[in-house]
C-alpha cells in the first residue's frame, strides 16, 4: 500500500479556453490533513471535482485512495466523503432521514445503519434534533450535518470544500475541532480547502497555496513563513543610541527606524525575548516596550503575487456534469 492517500501528476482541467487548473502535481500522505489555501477562483474547487470524480481532468492523472479517478471512479466513490462548499442536504427531510438516506446508497441498512446514524448525530451533538426538518437548523448546524453524513461510510479521504464559509466563529472553532478529532481517532487523510488564513494554518499538516490555477508553495505553515523572512521584535529603549548595545549571534538584522523604535530580526521572536532581556540588564539597557511580528501566511501571499488572499475578487463557477433539483 501506498504512503500516499492521493497523488497528483500534471493535472489540467480546462473549460473551452479557460484554463482553470494549469498542471499541478502534488501528494497528501495516509492520515494527514493537507490544505489547499488560496482566495475565490484560484481553481481549489475545481481541483476537488476533479480528485472526487465529479469531473474529468483535460489531462494529468490523479489517484486517490489508490484507485485513477478517471478509469476506477466507482471504486473511489467507495473510498471518500466530501462536504461541498453549497449546501447538499434535502431542507424538507429531518436530519435523521438525511442521514438514513445517505446510508441507504452507501449499501448500509438495518441495526448498523442505525447505530452509525446515532452514533454520528451524538458526534456532532445532533442527536437532540434528529426529528427537526433541515429547514429550521442554522447553518452551523447544517455544516455540522454535513459532517456527520459524510462520515457514515467510513471514508478512507474526506473531502471538505470551504467547512467553514460563511460561519461565525465560534461555530467555526467547533468544526475545526470535529475536524481534529476526525484525524486522530480514525487517521483519516483530510483534504480541506480554504480562503481563510487562520484555518489553514491550525489545522492543517501540510499546505499548499494556490493561486491563478496553479500551486505557487507548498510545505509546513512554518516552512511557508520563512519564505517571507525572519520575525521582527520592536524595541522602545529609552535612548535611542542604544542601539549599538544590543548586538548578538542570535540578532540577525538591527535597524533604527523613524519612530525611534529598535527593530531587530531574530529566527524566532518567542525564543528571542528572554535573551533580549537577559542582554538588556547585562549591558545597562533599559527597555520601555517590547513588540513583535511574525510573518503570516497572508504575508507569504503577499510575497509570493503581489497581493493580499482577501483582496481577490468573486469566485469564478462553472457549469456541474450534473443536475440540481
Amino acid at each position: 500500500m501506498s504512503e500516499y492517500a492521493i497523488e497528483v501528476e500534471n493535472l489540467v482541467k480546462k473549460y473551452g479556453d479557460f484554463e482553470a487548473v494549469k498542471g499541478i502535481s502534488f501528494k497528501v500522505k495516509r492520515g494527514e490533513i493537507f490544505a489547499f489555501l488560496g482566495p475565490n477562483g484560484a481553481g481549489k474547487t475545481t481541483t476537488v471535482h476533479v480528485l472526487t470524480t465529479l469531473l474529468k481532468p483535460t489531462s494529468g492523472k490523479a489517484f486517490v485512495a489508490g484507485h485513477d479517478v478517471v478509469a476506477e471512479p466507482n471504486e473511489v466513490r467507495k473510498k471518500i466523503g466530501i462536504v461541498f462548499q453549497d449546501p447538499s442536504l434535502d431542507r424538507e427531510l429531518t436530519a435523521y432521514e438525511n442521514m438514513y438516506i445517505h446510508g441507504r446508497i452507501y449499501g448500509l441498512g438495518g441495526s448498523e445503519l442505525r447505530e452509525k446514524i446515532e452514533k454520528l448525530l451524538k458526534f456532532v451533538e445532533l442527536w437532540d434534533f434528529r426529528d427537526r426538518q433541515v429547514k429550521t437548523f442554522s447553518g452551523g448546524m447544517r455544516r455540522r450535518l454535513e459532517l456527520a453524513r459524510s462520515l457514515l461510510h467510513e471514508p478512507e479521504v474526506l473531502f471538505l470544500d470551504e467547512p467553514t464559509i460563511g460561519l461565525d466563529p465560534q461555530t467555526r472553532a467547533h468544526i475545526w475541532d470535529y475536524i481534529r478529532v476526525m484525524k486522530e481517532e480514525h487517521n483519516m487523510t483530510i483534504f480541506l480547502t480554504t480562503h481563510y488564513m487562520d484555518e489553514a494554518e491550525m489545522l492543517a499538516d501540510r499546505i499548499a497555496i494556490m493561486d491563478h490555477g496553479k500551486i505557487i508553495a507548498e510545505g509546513t505553515a512554518e516552512e511557508l513563513k520563512k519564505l517571507v523572512g525572519n520575525d521582527v521584535v520592536y524595541l522602545k529603549l529609552e535612548g535611542p543610541e542604544e542601539i549599538k548595545c544590543l548586538k548578538a549571534d542570535f540578532i540577525r538584522g538591527c535597524k533604527l527606524l523613524p519612530d525611534g523604535r529598535v527593530a531587530l530580526d531574530v529566527e524566532n521572536a518567542a525564543e528571542a525575548l528572554p535573551r533580549l532581556f537577559e542582554l538588556a540588564k547585562e549591558r545597562g539597557v533599559k527597555i520601555l516596550e517590547v513588540t513583535y511580528h511574525r510573518p503570516t501566511l497572508n504575508d507569504v501571499f503577499l510575497h509570493l503575487t503581489g497581493r493580499e488572499i482577501r483582496d481577490e475578487g468573486g469566485e469564478q463557477r462553472f457549469p456541474m456534469p450534473f443536475k440540481r433539483r
